[in-house]
């Protein structure tokens, strides 16, 4: 059963149909281990710190039912955001079981919380599946990655992330989007600087662009269903994430499903608690990180 929506749902300021994505298919399931994290960034798209307790750590037995259900609806991938993931102490056992069904992606900073478990991670070069990690480097420059996130913190990522790919894991690069970059450019000053600390030329680049921070209420213009027909065909709004998608958070001790891994700060995407219905419901375009994907193609998506 669809929940009972706020206007703002359904209907632009100024009275326009609002825009949405149908979801076609459960392509990945997102897991969300919980907003704690060793470093305090002041542009983290989820407010994550150190204690921090809006989203909880998940443990196994929060996860298993989840993989399970998505296994029956054809689920292709997971993946792992946070926080950092790496504080969830049941990470390494979520992911051997996970992996033994699907591929895995872990979002992680790369720092002290992986490097201290990088040992518990071997058994995992043995999975059915492969276990990714996708390491945040914010800048190309270390003094611009560490404005952000503390001096030493862009040697420690690349220190963490150089140990994954020595271990034989697949590793890729999730780097901020700047507003006018030639990403070409952008992206050959990354792959030079990864090569000289002896990491691949081909590593993958996720961009993002700079979102608010949870709660805001600021946003582009308004998405109307006339957007999303002018602007977007039926293959391009099948690209939304929201499309393919969804992310199980462990919300005030209850496991949670939202639309996306963006929009967890806004109750009205909390689509339940079971999968196959949360496939069921529209999603409206009505959160103020709806404008990034709608303009840039945003997307957390490896798959």
């Amino acid at each position: 059963m669809e929940l009972i929506r706020s206007r703002d749902w359904y209907t632009t300021a100024d009275g326009s149909d609002r825009g949405y994505i149908r979801p076609h298919l459960l392509k990945e399931l997102w897991f969300h281990t919980g907003t704690a994290c060793n470093l305090s960034c002041g542009f983290c798209l989820e407010g994550s710190g150190p204690g921090d307790q809006r989203l909880g750590l998940v443990k196994l037995g929060d996860v298993e039912p989840y993989i399970h259900q998505a296994l029956d609806l054809g689920v292709e991938q997971f993946s792992f955001t946070g926080g950092e993931p790496f504080l969830a102490k049941d990470l390494v056992k979520i992911l051997q079981l996970a992996s033994e069904h699907a591929p895995c992606l872990v979002l992680t900073n790369g720092t002290d919380a992986l490097q201290k478990r990088l040992h518990q991670l071997v058994p995992l070069l043995q999975s059915r599946f492969p276990v990714r990690f996708r390491v945040s480097i914010d800048s190309h420059l270390e003094s611009e990655h560490d404005a952000g996130r503390g001096e030493g913190m862009f040697d420690l990522a690349l220190k963490g992330m150089k140990a994954l790919y020595d271990m034989g894991f697949q590793v890729s690069v999730a780097r901020h989007m700047g507003a006018e970059e030639n990403a070409v450019e952008v992206e050959q000053l990354y792959q030079d600087m990864l090569v000289s600390r002896g990491l691949p030329a081909d590593t993958k680049f996720v961009a993002f662009p700079d979102f608010l921070p949870p709660g805001s209420h600021g946003h582009g213009p308004d998405i109307t269903t006339h957007c999303m027909t002018h602007y977007h065909t039926e293959e391009t709004r099948n690209s939304f994430m929201c499309a393919f998608s969804k992310m199980v958070v462990k919300q005030n001790g209850r496991m949670r499903i939202y639309a996306c891994t963006l929009v967890d700060d806004d109750p009205e995407y909390d689509l339940g608690s079971d999968l196959r219905q949360a496939l069921e419901q529209q999603i409206s375009m009505k959160h103020h990180r709806c404008f990034s994907c709608f303009k840039y193609g945003a997307s957390c998506s490896e798959t």
